[in-house]
């Protein structure tokens, strides 16, 4: 999804190691260069035929989703009113269930629409980075898909409070399960309508990187980074497809689809697995051992989300004295790893290194982004956030859903500030490979994209 290089087309072959580190010697020369002169670039829609979403939507979609969100409300109001008080709490708990995940997929897509915007207004190339066609779907196409999401969810969920409130609870249960078996659906439509080459693109992205047999490009790699931060709404949405399947009410399913569920923690692990996988490969073909430094980095995961498991296994003494002081650990090492291979090696910053090779303490040599803050806060709230985000690998602590949502949606702009800095350290090494000129880069994006400037 979005979350990644989702909803795009690829055109070319080119791969890309995102595992190798910035050379000092070719950033000293984007330090020297003059700073380029930033010209936000206005980009025509994708022309083909999944220009059928076009005109759905008024000319200002945010006013058609802002009244249709008081519509929802006050239906959602007046069916929470009539519900008997006592059955409110097990209700809820369903409802976030069911709705929870798709919520924070269709997050995740908003947020990957201001990520293009971003590289559009900066100039981060990164049509070329994700080895896209001319036709890629821009901010706009994005924010559209997002709208239409947001639209689908909200009238379901909707619906599903009407129907409960009035009696219809098997009605009601069909509100998620139409979403959950509608969505896929449309993915995989094999018409070309509904931007059909970028959900090929995305589906394709999906199947080598579950099965990375061929060398790994920056696409693959970047959507199982995404799918990292999104684990427990995978998660989330293994749980409700096991209570839809076995038609279970919340004091029943503990054992078959709660948390002494063995499918939860194998769900939580398998996009670590997955991106593990991707680095054995990149060794494989690369040699380099920062691939093998950052396998183990995704392997540090599995401690805590199978130790997390252990607590409904496990005697409470057994959990107590041994497995939740190897949990705390293992949450430790896995954070900080993490923090540092985001700041050192994903952002390429100085950080760590105890050398300042730039003007720019701490950071690197040619910087896209202003005002230089950013990045300091990018560092600072990576860290709490690297930190918080454990919570969301571990089992036992995900009891109380508002929690839960919070810490998911923490996760989520977490990643959403990642992709800024680790595709525009992409964009520099890219620069290095092409021209060691942000000038000559700049000139090169503005004439691939000539045609499309309105």
């Amino acid at each position: 999804m979005p979350m990644s290089s989702p909803l795009h087309s690829r055109s070319r072959s080119n791969l890309l190691d995102p595992d190798r580190g910035g050379a000092p010697e070719a950033m000293n020369l984007l330090e020297d260069s003059p700073p380029a002169t930033v010209e936000p670039l206005k980009l025509k829609p994708a022309t083909s035929s999944s220009g059928y979403l076009r005109g759905w939507l008024p000319r200002s979609p945010i006013y058609f989703l802002i009244a249709w969100a008081i519509v929802c409300v006050k239906i959602a109001k007046d069916s929470i009113e009539k519900m008997d008080t006592t059955l409110r709490g097990s209700f809820f708990y369903e409802a976030f269930l069911y709705y929870n995940p798709l919520v924070m997929v269709a997050m995740m897509v908003w947020l990957w629409g201001v990520n293009l915007w971003a590289f559009l207004h900066y100039r981060v190339n990164y049509s070329k980075i994700f080895d896209l066609d001319q036709n890629h779907l821009t901010h706009k196409h994005i924010w559209k898909v997002a709208s239409w999401m947001t639209i689908v969810i909200s009238t379901s969920m909707t619906t599903y409070l009407y129907l409960y409130s009035n009696g219809e609870a098997n009605y009601a249960a069909s509100q998620p399960a139409i979403l959950y078996i509608g969505l896929p659906l449309v993915l995989i439509l094999p018409f070309d309508v509904l931007y059909r080459s970028s959900r090929f693109f995305f589906l394709g992205t999906l199947l080598r990187l579950s099965l990375p047999l061929q060398p790994i490009t920056f696409a693959d790699f970047f959507v199982a980074d995404v799918l990292t931060s999104m684990s427990k709404v995978l998660s989330d949405i293994e749980r409700s497809l096991c209570r839809m399947y076995h038609r279970q009410a919340a004091f029943e399913a503990e054992e078959l689809c709660g948390s002494h569920s063995i499918w939860i923690p194998c769900i939580l692990a398998l996009p670590y697995l997955f991106r593990f996988a991707q680095c054995l490969r990149q060794y494989t073909d690369t040699k380099e051992r920062s691939c093998l430094f950052n396998a183990l980095k995704y392997s540090t995961a599995f401690p805590v989300v199978f130790l997390s498991a252990l607590k409904y296994h496990v005697l409470p003494e057994y959990w107590e004295g041994v497995y939740r002081p190897l949990w705390l650990l293992s949450s430790v090492v896995n954070s900080f790893y993490s923090f540092y291979w985001d700041i050192s090696r994903d952002w390429d910053f100085s950080l760590f290194s105890g050398i300042s090779r730039t003007k720019n303490l701490g950071l690197r040599a040619h910087l896209v982004y202003n005002p230089r803050w950013v990045y300091y806060w990018a560092i600072g709230s990576n860290l709490l956030l690297r930190c918080a985000w454990t919570y969301k690998l571990s089992a036992h602590l995900r009891h109380n859903y508002l929690t839960v949502f919070t810490f998911s949606g923490l996760e989520m702009l977490r990643r959403f500030q990642w992709i800024f800095f680790r595709v525009e350290n992409e964009h520099n090494r890219m620069l290095l490979r092409t021209s060691s000129s942000p000038e000559t880069e700049m000139g090169l994006l503005a004439t691939d994209d000539e045609e499309h400037v309105v």
